[in-house]
C-alpha cells in the first residue's frame, strides 16, 4: 500500500478511527494532548458519525500540540479506516490507538523508547488495563483480561488500541484486512509475526479502556470477536479445544460412566478457572471481603456464558467464511 502522506517527513504519527464517539471524545483527546512525548501529527478517520463526533473533533483539533488531519470515510470499517489513516500519515513510525480509550501520560514516550534504544526494533506492543465502574465490570475484567505478570512477551498478541510500528511493517503485512469487520488487529498480528518482525513488549505503555456495562453487551462483544476468528480462520485449535471441553463436560453430566470422572474433571476446571480468581485482589481492590468471595462463583458463571457466546460466534464466523 503506497503512502499518500509525505512519508518520513515526521518521526511518529498517531492514527485512530472514530465512529459516534461524541460522549467519549473529550477524555480521549485530553489524554492525547497531555502526552509527555507528543506525536508529530495526528490523523483521524471518521467512519460516518451521526452524533456530532466530527464537529467536536474538529473543534478539539485546535488544542493539539501538532498538526491534525481529519478525514471522513463514510461507511468504512475499523481496518479500512486505519489503513486510510496510515496512508495519509507522514510518520516513519505509526502509533495506533482507539477513540474511547484513555492514554496514560507516558504512553507514547514508552512506546517510542524501544525504537530509540534499538534501531533494529520494528514494532512495539503496548499494554492495556480496564476502566471499571461497578462490580459487574470488575468481575468481567477478572474473567477476560490478563494482568501484566501473566503475559509472556513471546506469546503476547497486542491490541491495536496500544501499538506502534515502522511503516514498513504495515506495508509488508499488506495493511489491516479491510474485508474483516472485527478481529482485524489479531489478523494483522498473525501476519507480522509470520513475517518474523522484530518486536518488543512495553508493558508500561498503558492504554485504559472501558469494560462493557452489562451482560448482554459483554456477550455480544465476545460473540463478535469469535465470529471474526471464524471468518478469518484464526485460532482454530483454541476453538476446537473449547468445543471439545464442553462436549466432555456434557458427557460427564449425562453419562453414568462419565459421572465417575466428575471429580478429576471438576479439579481440572478449578485449575483452569483459578487463574481468573487470582486477578480478584487486583481488579476488586478496595472491595469488601464478602464481595471478593462472591466474585469467585460469578467469574465461573461468566466464563460459561462467554464461552457459549464464543462458540456461537465461531460457528457464525465459519458460515460467513464459507459464504465469502
Amino acid at each position: 500500500m503506497a503512502a499518500e502522506g509525505k512519508e518520513g517527513s515526521c518521526a511518529v504519527s498517531l492514527v485512530a478511527t472514530v465512529l459516534n464517539e461524541a460522549g467519549n471524545l473529550a477524555e480521549w483527546w485530553t489524554s492525547i494532548v497531555g502526552q509527555s512525548r507528543p506525536p508529530d501529527e495526528i490523523v483521524v478517520v471518521d467512519g460516518g458519525s451521526r452524533d456530532g463526533t466530527l464537529e467536536q473533533l474538529r473543534s478539539l483539533a485546535g488544542s493539539a500540540p501538532c498538526e491534525v488531519r481529519v478525514e471522513v470515510c463514510e461507511g468504512c470499517n475499523i481496518a479500512s479506516g486505519r489503513n486510510r489513516a496510515i496512508a495519509l500519515a507522514c510518520g516513519g513510525i505509526i502509533a495506533v490507538t482507539d477513540a474511547g480509550c484513555v492514554l496514560s501520560p507516558y504512553w507514547l514516550e514508552r512506546l517510542m523508547a524501544p525504537f530509540e534504544q534499538d534501531p533494529g526494533t520494528e514494532l512495539v506492543a503496548g499494554f492495556y488495563r480496564p476502566l471499571t465502574a461497578g462490580f459487574f465490570e470488575e468481575v468481567s475484567a477478572c474473567t477476560t483480561l490478563p494482568l501484566p505478570w501473566e503475559v509472556r512477551a513471546g506469546h503476547f498478541m497486542p491490541s491495536s488500541r496500544s501499538l506502534a510500528f515502522r511503516r514498513e511493517v504495515w506495508e509488508a503485512a499488506g495493511g489491516y484486512p479491510d474485508w474483516l469487520e472485527i478481529g482485524e488487529d489479531m489478523y494483522f498480528n498473525h501476519t507480522w509475526k509470520y513475517l518474523g518482525i522484530k518486536y518488543t513488549v512495553a508493558k508500561d505503555a498503558l492504554v485504559y479502556w472501558r469494560m462493557r456495562r452489562n451482560l448482554r453487551a459483554l456477550l455480544r462483544q465476545y460473540f463478535l470477536y469469535a465470529r471474526g476468528d471464524g471468518e478469518a480462520g484464526m485460532y482454530l485449535q483454541r476453538h476446537l479445544l473449547r468445543f471439545g471441553t464442553y462436549g466432555w463436560l456434557a458427557f460427564c453430566i449425562a453419562s453414568p460412566r462419565g459421572r465417575r470422572l466428575a471429580a478429576p474433571t471438576a479439579a481440572a476446571a478449578a485449575l483452569y478457572t483459578g487463574r481468573r480468581w487470582l486477578r480478584i485482589p487486583s481488579y476488586l481492590e478496595g472491595r469488601p471481603a464478602r464481595e471478593k468471595v462472591a466474585a469467585v462463583p460469578c467469574i465461573s458463571l461468566l466464563m460459561l456464558a462467554i464461552d457459549g457466546a464464543k462458540m456461537a460466534g465461531y460457528l457464525a464466523g465459519l458460515a460467513r467464511r464459507k459464504g465469502r
